[in-house]
């Protein structure tokens, strides 16, 4: 056979193959600066390999309780006597002017009154926090949980304000906060991912998958859903007629194709896949095990208040720790339905009492249980949502709230924060901050620092900018620390 000329095969060259052949490409390049001396290629790179901070670390984990929908701290926590004595009175002009809400009309129909709850408000514990008779597990752990009344986003609709909670933008395609921790940490756990998703409540947490993607950051950091029930990821037992020593031979041969395309391109994704591919092959034992609950107590599942094979958000809780308990970084848990506008399934008449009996007990036990087994100090546990709700009633069939971006309530515990204390206050009406307003960014820059982390370095070049977790704000909130 004619062989070609070699100035006639250098014709049939693309760009991509001169960029996957040449062995000191720009990927090659971008990794070996990261990885060091040596060439990337021949590193066996693990991308949730544990890394040290910026700062000493007061937290080793993060357990997030996220309550989507935009719980109402009105009925819950911020406790206002006289948004009870001023009941049914509209509201003064003066606390709407230039004010952004989610649903405007209802403002133009008719000036909006103010609404008092109807939940019954005691002090509890040492600190003499107020907590509404919705909570009354929660109400029980006051003394070692620190209250942020003051909470503030840009964001008035749920998704977009989801994604800025998470993420510290409302624009898609940001990476998510645990997945810029594990990106800046690592994990400890070898064989679970570093950051794991739970979820609970009658549907997903509108915006979906984005919550907890990793955006331009490598896809290992990204968060991994687990199910309740069943293999926790869908596919992940053996396939029926495969043992152990032929799925190695195979994950093996996968690996070192894949480690040979490494070699040529340095590409971090293909690096990320490897990971991926044993990870996943140890999770086959890893997951079960970590899913088994039969070495937990009664007790235990009764402080939790779990039904025996039945989903909750309870139960995800008991699944958290034990994740932190095996190393896991970050671990997420939503629960949704409280949006409470005022209809039939979503308001404050009766769904706030369902939702809230849903995630009271758990939550609880959740912070009792991490302080028994000594694991609170080092665990960071983050309860809220992704804003408040209004002073306001909302003119609909049933009683609710609008959405209100101002302040919200949310608390923490653990992890180098204090223990009974609260942080900002809010006006009368509870409608925006008198003392120590709070933004959505402090809150993220406080968490990166308790694990050991400067949100202003925590960095990754992308398009050309310098992008971080909070953007180009954020202040750490160092009157909640220890």
């Amino acid at each position: 056979m004619q062989r070609k000329a070699p100035e006639k095969r250098l014709h049939e060259v693309t760009r991509r193959h001169f960029f996957q052949q040449c062995g000191v490409g720009l990927g090659s390049i971008a990794l070996g600066s990261l990885l060091g001396p040596g060439l990337a290629s021949t590193a066996e790179v693990n991308p949730l390999a544990v890394r040290t901070g910026h700062l000493p670390a007061r937290a080793k984990n993060v357990i997030f309780l996220f309550m989507a929908g935009g719980p109402s701290q009105l009925e819950l926590f911020d406790y206002k006597p006289q948004l009870q004595k001023y009941n049914d009175q509209p509201i003064p002009d003066s606390y709407l002017e230039g004010k952004r809400f989610a649903f405007m009309d209802t403002f133009t129909k008719e000036k909006p009154k103010l609404l008092g709850t109807v939940r019954k408000f005691a002090q509890h514990g040492q600190c003499g926090a107020w907590v509404s008779e919705c909570f009354p597990h929660t109400a029980g752990i006051v003394d070692d949980v620190s209250f942020i009344k003051t909470v503030a986003t840009d964001v008035p609709n749920h998704a977009p304000a989801k994604i800025f909670m998470n993420t510290g933008s409302a624009q898609f395609g940001r990476p998510s906060m645990g997945s810029w921790v594990t990106y800046g940490i690592g994990s400890e756990s070898n064989d679970l991912p570093g950051f794991v998703v739970l979820q609970s409540g009658p549907r997903g947490p509108r915006g979906g998958a984005p919550l907890w993607g990793s955006g331009f950051l490598p896809s290992a950091h990204q968060g991994v859903p687990f199910r309740s029930t069943g293999d926790p990821i869908l596919n992940l037992s053996r396939p029926e007629g495969v043992d152990d020593a032929e799925q190695r031979r195979i994950i093996d041969a996968v690996n070192q194709l894949n480690r040979e395309h490494l070699d040529v391109t340095g590409d971090s994704e293909i690096a990320t896949r490897i990971s991926s591919y044993e990870m996943a092959y140890r999770m086959q034992s890893s997951a079960p095990e970590l899913m088994d609950l039969s070495q937990e107590t009664p007790a235990t599942l009764e402080m939790y208040g779990i039904e025996p094979g039945k989903p909750s958000f309870a139960y995800n809780c008991l699944l958290a720790r034990r994740l932190i308990e095996r190393g896991v970084r970050f671990v997420q848990l939503y629960h949704t339905n409280w949006d409470h506008h005022g209809g039939n399934t979503e308001n404050l008449t009766n769904s706030l009492d369902e939702v809230c009996l849903d995630v009271d007990q758990g939550g609880a036990a959740l912070v009792k249980d991490l302080k028994a087994r000594g694991l609170l100090d080092d665990t960071l546990v983050i309860w809220g949502g992704e804003f408040g709700r209004t002073p306001m009633g909302e003119v609909r069939d049933t009683v609710g709230r609008n959405h209100h971006i101002e302040c919200s309530t949310m608390w923490m515990a653990g992890g180098g924060v204090k223990a009974g204390f609260a942080l900002g206050e809010t006006d009368e009406l509870g409608f925006a901050p008198t003392e120590d307003p709070v933004h959505v960014h402090d809150v993220q820059a406080t968490v990166l620092h308790l694990l050991g982390i400067d949100h202003l370095k925590l960095t990754y070049r992308f398009k050309g900018r310098d992008f971080r977790l909070t953007d180009v704000a954020g202040n750490v909130l160092h009157k909640l620390l220890v």
